[in-house]
């Protein structure tokens, strides 16, 4: 018996990087050097991945500005006073603003993707941001000669286009974040706003093949951004029964750091169709101690009594540092909670074959 296990996404950035970024938007690096950085990062990150045992690696976002703008850096017709995203521990986050028509992706995933495949040994899943996520960039009042509607219908034809560019090009599975959705019961506790995310999202969804989408997932999480959360507060098991109406074949559920992870497993266990698996998260990226082994396996032996074995896998709660300037985890840290991961999830494996 075994148990797949996957990473989230973003792996801690050297500060090195961190620093050429700095210096690249303040004119002080040329794009040759800032490249050369980047090259140097990202086939660290595809090594020191590899040596976790992790059986499925991500480029560890060390390109990416962040998980969620990607798509968007170089427009000329987005501003930069968007939404805004508030943490617990009162810093934030805005999101850009769409101020004309028509919405376009500047750069895919796929070229993310590329790039870590050229290096890797280990197959590579490939995260993108989820429609409902870029949805936010359309601003309230509108834009004069460019609905909504016409925005949302351009929207949906370009993440698919993300997601299947990352298909075509060897992905081993593509993940969707989605981590507004627990966000959007807080900010609408009538899960009205969830439901037109949940809508959206499957507008996407269904223009793929049931056996694409089973090389499709999404991942929810209360938001990780210097060990700070967004929406820890909302009761998980009003998101999850309506995360699970989402047509895709796995689920990348933030568990580890949940102060009742006994009854989002409940909940998971009445929400969960045949043919969907659930990756429990045991690694809590927020906290800065390590996980032993055997506390992960404990946490996946916890799940194996409300999911069953052969729809179980486990991940990280979140990405280690989804904003590219993020330094509140140390990059060894991050590896060593990725090692801890794959041997305990091991351990259990072993543990569960023998009852």
């Amino acid at each position: 018996m075994s148990i797949p296990t996957e990473p989230i996404g973003s792996i801690p950035r050297p500060y090195a990087l961190i620093d050429a970024v700095r210096k690249f938007r303040s004119g002080g690096l040329d794009q040759r050097d800032l490249d050369a950085v980047y090259a140097d990062a990202l086939s660290d990150t595809i090594r020191r991945f590899e040596e976790t045992g992790s059986p499925v690696i991500t480029d560890g976002e060390q390109t990416k500005p962040s998980f969620a703008t990607y798509p968007l850096e170089g427009l000329t017709n987005i501003a930069p006073d968007g939404v805004v995203i508030s943490f617990e521990d009162g810093h934030s986050r805005q999101l850009p603003k769409l101020v004309a028509g028509p919405f376009r992706y500047r750069l895919r995933a796929e070229t993310y993707l590329k790039s870590a495949l050229s290096l890797a040994r280990t197959p590579v899943k490939q995260a993108v941001i989820s429609a409902s996520a870029l949805s936010l960039i359309y601003p309230a009042e509108g834009i004069e000669g460019y609905s909504r509607t016409a925005f949302l219908d351009d929207l949906v034809r370009e993440a698919e286009m993300d997601i299947r560019g990352c298909l075509a090009n060897g992905a081993c599975n593509v993940q969707i974040d989605f981590t507004e959705a627990r966000l959007s019961v807080k900010l609408d506790p009538s899960k009205n706003l969830l439901q037109s995310f949940i809508n959206l999202n499957n507008r996407v969804l269904e223009r793929f093949t049931e056996d694409q989408r089973q090389q499709i997932g999404v991942h929810t999480c209360p938001g990780g951004d210097q060990d700070s959360t967004h929406s820890a507060d909302v009761d998980y098991a009003e998101l999850l029964p309506s995360l699970f109406k989402l047509r895709v074949g796995n689920f990348y559920v933030q568990l580890a750091s949940e102060k009742s992870p006994e009854r989002a497993l409940r909940a998971i266990k009445q929400s969960l169709r045949p043919g969907q698996r659930v990756f429990v998260g045991v690694i809590d990226v927020v906290n800065p101690e390590v996980e032993s082994p055997e506390l992960v396996r404990d946490r996946v032996l916890q799940a194996a009594e409300y999911i069953p074995v052969g729809q179980l896998g486990t991940t990280d709660d979140c990405g280690f540092s989804p904003f590219g300037d993020d330094t509140s985890t140390a990059r060894d840290t991050a590896f060593a909670k990725i090692r801890a991961r794959v041997i305990g999830t091991q351990l259990a494996a072993v543990a569960l074959k023998r009852e």
